[in-house]
């Protein structure tokens, strides 16, 4: 029997919530005035995420020619939007444990999440969208995998023997056999989390083609993925490259030696982000 929405939901229930903290974050991503001294003192509060964001902070990826010790002089070395993001980032990794994978490759999962980030953060500039945004929205695009392969493990089992034998792009195998495709498990998921709209909007909508091309933050995404699969970073070996919306190539406009910086610039971010995030 097929699985519906509210199955979806209902399941979704069984999930730990996002901490109080890494909520209010994500509400800030659609503010203005933000009392930046009050959340870095939420967020200090918490030993795991401070530990990793810090670990991030003083990555390659951020060059720092000193060490940084707090979460607030993070945020006033980094700024506030940057630690936001790691803060975000380090919370939804670690809410679906590598022991819940539910038949999915994990690793292969982040690390495809990982690369669509950075390729978003990058692509970002190019249409002129928030880049902390769109890697934050970058790394949360497939959530919803999670979701139909922790909470509904046999289905996804079946569902992955009917994308081999078919050969064919998972949200077509996912709809074939479970009824219901990442991405509508993922809308369900960013809803209950409380995303903000435009990040749910783009977990919800990132494989959807726009014939416009109007840079919207869901383009942006279905850009950055299908580039992340272009690039092979996931390192699955059946992967399959999604098509891309020719008027959003238009309007990204990118040259060849933009082309050549962007994927040398996404290869070596996705190193060092991943030395974190993918642990």
């Amino acid at each position: 029997m097929a699985t519906s929405l509210d199955d979806i939901v209902k399941r979704i229930r069984d999930l730990p919530s996002l901490s109080t903290v890494v909520v209010e974050l994500l509400s800030t991503m659609d503010q203005e005035d933000i009392d930046v001294h009050v959340l870095g003192g939420k967020i200090a509060l918490d030993q795991s995420l401070t530990a990793k964001t810090l670990r991030l902070a003083n990555s390659s990826f951020y060059g720092m020619s000193s060490k940084v010790t707090t979460i607030h002089q993070a945020i006033s070395v980094l700024g506030f939007h940057s630690i936001r993001t790691l803060v975000t980032a380090c919370a939804v990794t670690g809410s679906f444990p590598a022991s819940a994978s539910g038949g999915v490759n994990f690793q292969a999962f982040w690390r495809h999440s990982v690369a669509t980030a950075v390729c978003a953060k990058l692509l970002a500039v190019h249409l002129k969208i928030n880049p902390d945004t769109a890697f934050t929205a970058g790394l949360l695009h497939d959530i919803g995998t999670l979701v139909l392969a922790t909470r509904f493990p046999a289905e996804y089992a079946a569902m992955l023997a009917y994308r081999k034998e078919h050969d064919c792009y998972i949200m077509e195998a996912e709809r074939a056999v479970i009824g219901i495709d990442h991405a509508m498990a993922g809308a369900a998921l960013a809803a209950y989390w409380k995303f903000p709209a435009a990040m749910q909007e783009a977990v919800a909508d990132h494989h959807h083609l726009d014939t416009s091309g109007t840079p919207t933050l869901p383009l942006l995404i279905n850009a950055a993925n299908v580039l992340a699969h272009a690039l092979d970073l996931s390192g699955e070996e059946d992967d399959l490259v999604p098509p891309l919306s020719q008027a959003l190539w238009m309007s990204l406009a990118l040259s060849e030696a933009d082309c050549a910086k962007l994927f040398r610039d996404a290869e070596s971010t996705f190193v060092d982000m991943c030395k974190i995030l993918v642990s």
